[in-house]
């Protein structure tokens, strides 16, 4: 068994809006709004490393958590915008964390990073103990390449969220988690190092659309869990059309799907896990309700991960 313990993030203060960011490509903010439901998303300064927000929103976590550095038996780091090839950010950030010696591992993974992380870390827990996952990314590094194509440069921005896994208690049990990959569609959307992000939108869109609610319905259904039983829904904040499109698919109000990327835009492998730090600090687990992880990134890949309240 395994327990979400706790969550955290880190922000930066610089935001960007999208009257700024439409500027750059030749649209309007409305435009942007139309098409993403973005209307600002916040860039860390310059000198900021990917290790060093990881290591914020960690640190953030545990201190919610009341635990200390000590207490983690692993670090998980998911980012696909470390400054290097190898090594990852995972050692680093633990070490600026305070956790010294204690295994790290990196996910070299876009947006679906962190739920793969927790879904690992679910596994884990019981043999390392607590595990720290976070998501961390520099996405502004690579809106701000040139050239900057209008269907990128409006979407992304930085932050970094995490959850602290147990094994042994926390304010919900991880039940159980579907993932999946397909390599068939790793030119539709990559970024090499140094260079511009490929995306072809339209492959993105029309696969994740499909794969998020299909990963959804296959963990409800081995547990006989309706879609319409689920306290929240937890998404990789992509696209708020999209968000919107998975709820009409699985028949579900889009209130119910948590949504911050008007203020955050996309910030790929660290959406996830900031979006469920907020819906905790204003929501949170209620006992015996199912909640919903998913994400979709590029690899392909996606799924999603059952947790209830305890």
């Amino acid at each position: 068994m395994a327990f979400i313990r706790e969550f955290g993030c880190w922000l930066p203060e610089h935001v960007v809006t999208s009257e700024e960011a439409g500027s750059w490509v030749g649209c309007d903010a409305e435009w942007v709004r139309n098409v993403s439901g973005i209307e600002e998303r916040r860039f860390a300064p310059e000198t900021d490393t990917v290790a060093e927000i990881a290591a914020r929103a960690g640190a953030d976590c545990l201190e919610r958590a009341g635990m200390g550095a000590g207490g983690i038996g692993l670090v998980i780091v998911a980012s696909g915008t470390g400054e290097r090839a190898f090594p990852g950010p995972a050692c680093t950030a633990a070490r600026l964390l305070g956790a010294a010696g204690v295994p790290a591992i990196d996910l070299p993974m876009a947006s679906a990073g962190s739920l793969f992380g927790m879904a690992l870390a679910a596994r884990l827990a019981p043999a390392y103990g607590a595990v720290l996952v976070i998501g961390a990314e520099r996405m502004s590094r690579v809106v701000l390449r040139e050239p900057r194509e209008k269907g990128v440069a409006i979407l992304f921005g930085d932050g970094a969220g995490a959850c602290l896994i147990s094994p042994d208690a926390g304010q919900a049990e991880i039940v159980d988690s579907v993932l999946a990959s397909d390599g068939a569609f790793a030119e539709d959307l990559f970024l090499e190092n140094g260079a511009p992000l490929k995306m072809n939108g339209r492959s993105v869109i029309l696969h994740a659309s499909r794969k998020i609610p299909a990963a959804i319905r296959s963990v409800l259904h081995r547990h006989s869990i309706p879609a319409a039983d689920v306290q929240a829904f937890l998404l990789h904040q992509a696209n708020q059309n999209l968000m919107d499109k998975v709820a009409a698919t699985l028949g579900v109000a889009p209130e119910r799907f948590f949504s911050n990327i008007r203020r955050y835009g996309n910030t790929s492998s660290a959406s996830m896990l900031i979006a469920a730090c907020e819906w905790r600090r204003q929501e949170g687990f209620r006992a015996g309700a199912p909640v919903i992880f998913a994400a979709f990134g590029a690899g392909f890949h996606w799924g999603a991960l059952l947790a209830r309240g305890v």
